[in-house]
């Protein structure tokens, strides 16, 4: 469990390291420029980030399947070897999938009015500035959001099929409780982390009629509430960081 809420801070982490010392420069400094390759870098490290932070939750959901379906085989299912190549295969799985977009884009000419109405890089923003044939980088775009949104999530849901009827299976009803508890935390880190992608991914390619500010406040809460709130889920829930926390509010 440790080692999937590392892998999943690391992925808090690099998402908004990506785009907000760049956002800061903007307002700060009023520095609104950035050269084809540093959006392209960008865009790069903030859709990887995404897709792993997605495989993550799919980790995390079958740690909790194993954890209430097989509790007595958990050491041997899930050891430190087995949640680190599940790790890397994430990782890969990013980079392999997310590498096509910027090298796509590359190779597009881009029009002489080249603002991007967004505090980053997003990827249809980019593409919509191009002068060139778009079919391809809007198509693999949503085969992309298809497989994250929709492949994942149905692992997720298969996961959480097989949590609910395992649980019902059991007759006591405190049993019932402490088996769903386990299950809430990393719920809600489902609903704050897809809900905003999906919204975002939707409106972008069918929400013509959606007032641009919109459009902006998606994509920014896309990157942002996960990375934000994730920590607070997590702390409320695990009785070790409470703890630690309470222990450092009283010493100050």
């Amino acid at each position: 469990m440790y080692l999937l809420l590392c892998m999943l801070a690391l992925t808090d982490i690099s998402m908004p390291t990506s785009v907000v010392p760049k956002a800061l420069c903007i307002f700060w400094f009023n520095f609104k420029g950035i050269t084809v390759s540093g959006c392209l870098t960008q865009m790069f490290v903030l859709y990887a980030a995404s897709m792993m932070h997605s495989a993550v939750l799919v980790t995390m959901a079958f740690d909790r399947y194993v954890a209430i379906c097989n509790p007595l085989r958990y050491p041997t299912i899930l050891t430190n070897a087995r949640i680190a190549k599940l790790g890397l295969m994430g990782l890969a799985r990013a980079v392999l999938f997310i590498l096509p977009l910027p090298l796509l884009l590359s190779r597009q000419p881009f029009c002489a009015n080249r603002i991007i109405p967004h505090l980053y890089c997003d990827h249809m923003a980019v593409v919509k500035m191009s002068c060139g044939d778009i079919t391809v980088n809007r198509t693999y775009g949503l085969v992309i959001a298809f497989v994250v949104i929709v492949l994942d999530l149905t692992l997720i849901a298969l996961s959480y099929s097989l949590i609910i009827r395992a649980v019902f299976r059991i007759s006591s009803k405190k049993a019932h409780q402490k088996a769903l508890n386990t299950c809430t935390a990393h719920i809600g880190l489902i609903l704050v982390s897809y809900t905003p992608s999906l919204f975002s991914s939707l409106t972008h390619r069918f929400g013509q009629g959606i007032a641009p500010h919109v459009h902006i406040i998606l994509a920014n809460l896309y990157f942002l509430l996960a990375a934000t709130l994730n920590p607070i889920i997590y702390g409320i829930k695990m009785k070790e960081l409470r703890d630690k926390v309470g222990k450092y509010t009283c010493r100050m």
